[in-house]
């Protein structure tokens, strides 16, 4: 009975936190923790701090390109790539939020680029639905492919015992989350009858509320905003070198005991580093980079691990006995219902490393093939789920024609399908792919 009061208390914090929105989800994360510790006596488990320091170490870095200017520039590339193959844009759309992701770490990229897509989709007759639901779930997918996203970072820590290196995960998880959202791209654009028969733009074109959008002033890109990209893609590059191949680390004798840099303590140095020539080199306004809106949203997955991780953590230690005893034979023999578990969690979350620090910890403790949670690393992407997350809102009011659109039902919204086909296959890709590159 204790347990599940436990139980409850953790699942209530969780909603409310969710509800509360931004730092509310790690706030209600430290109610939760003090109910558990003062109320139920369980011992605290220690603070993620080394994933918590990752993420701002990489958030800071990015937040420099933001800075200076390094984003916009990269949204200018993106944009003349969709232009040049506007018909094809269902399946160009994804592959620019995807890279971008992937190279920046977060999925608040796709804001800067979801405009450009629905004027490019509109502009070439293609229903913008199409494009902007694949891009928007392309732009969480590649979270979990990400080298330098918070979510991998976590997960990197927690397997670091196993002696899984950052490469296995790349491995695994760039591929069979790439050939996921481009199979997800097919079925999109099947979606929804065809523009100029939609009835919802028809109407909209009536009453003039889809105007056409006028010429913008062109880009003109400095050397600094070129620079700031090179030294970010640096960063990126090295801390893929270095979790790739343990040899390239310091390593020091400690009482006789040979120690390589640990992975975190790596990406915290690299990452610092690069914000720290951005800023020498590039010389954007300092203020401007804990302003911008990459930094902003890194800061608020901060405190969300600190207090939702902490809380989960706490928990699951404190009652692993009755955790493993009810559910460890059940998922060792189907492991795929932990990646259910996983996805259901990030409903709750809204959170990809959020979901990591929770809940890997557990299948860890099961005694779950570390191979196979690498596979289902992407479960954690379930957040588009219910349409309330701010790239899924800003990719339906962004759609001037409205066929980007949550449904009658809620849940059957524009996002549903490619979502759901693009994380499904994405962990099936992943699973054969763990049999045979680990």
């Amino acid at each position: 009975m204790t347990f599940w009061i436990q139980f409850l208390i953790l699942l209530a914090c969780i909603f409310i936190g969710a509800r509360l929105g931004g730092v509310g989800l790690g706030v209600m994360g430290g109610v939760g923790l003090a109910i558990l510790v003062f109320i139920f006596g369980l011992q605290p488990t220690t603070a993620p701090i080394d994933v918590m320091l990752m993420i701002l170490a990489v958030i800071t870095a990015a937040g420099a390109l933001q800075a200076a200017g390094g984003m916009e520039y990269l949204v200018y590339l993106a944009e003349k790539s969709l232009r040049k193959n506007p018909k094809r844009i269902t399946f160009v759309a994804p592959i620019v939020t995807y890279l971008f992701t992937l190279c920046a770490g977060t999925g608040h990229v796709a804001y800067s680029v979801l405009p450009v897509i629905a004027e490019v989709a509109r502009e070439s007759g293609v229903r913008p639905e199409r494009p902007m639901s694949i891009a928007v779930i392309a732009s969480q997918q590649a979270i979990t492919a990400s080298p330098i996203s918070a979510a991998t970072v976590a997960l990197v820590a927690l397997l670091a015992d196993f002696k899984i290196d950052l490469i296995d995960i790349l491995m695994i998880c760039i591929p069979s989350t790439f050939i996921a959202c481009m199979i997800a791209a097919f079925v999109s654009s099947k979606i929804g009858k065809e523009l100029n028969e939609d009835p919802e733009y028809l109407r909209r074109l009536e009453q003039g509320l889809a105007p056409i959008k006028k010429d913008k002033k062109e880009y003109i890109a400095t050397k600094e905003s070129k620079l700031s990209v090179v030294l970010f893609l640096l960063g990126t590059l090295l801390v893929v070198l270095l979790g790739s191949f343990e040899k390239l680390r310091p390593g020091w004798t400690i009482d006789g005991v040979f120690t390589r840099m640990s992975m975190p303590a790596s990406i915290e140095i690299i990452m610092l580093t690069i914000a720290a020539l951005v800023i020498i080199f590039c010389k954007p306004n300092i203020e401007e980079i804990v302003s911008g809106s990459i930094f902003k949203a890194g800061a608020t997955a901060v405190v969300a691990i600190f207090g939702i991780a902490w809380m989960g953590d706490t928990f699951f230690n404190g009652n692993i006995e009755i955790i493993s005893g009810s559910i460890s034979s059940l998922v060792t023999q189907a492991p795929w219902l932990f990646a259910i578990a996983l996805f259901a969690l990030s409903i709750l979350l809204y959170s990809q490393a959020a979901t990591v620090r929770t809940l890997m910890p557990l299948g860890i403790s099961l005694g779950i093939n570390p191979a196979l949670l690498i596979a289902m690393f992407p479960a954690v992407n379930g957040y588009f789920f219910i349409p309330n997350y701010p790239t899924v809102v800003a990719a339906i009011n962004f759609d001037r024609t409205g066929t980007t659109r949550i449904g009658k039902y809620i849940l059957n919204h524009s996002f549903m399908v490619p979502g759901l086909v693009a994380t499904v296959l994405a962990v099936g890709i992943g699973i054969l792919l763990s049999m045979i590159v680990l």
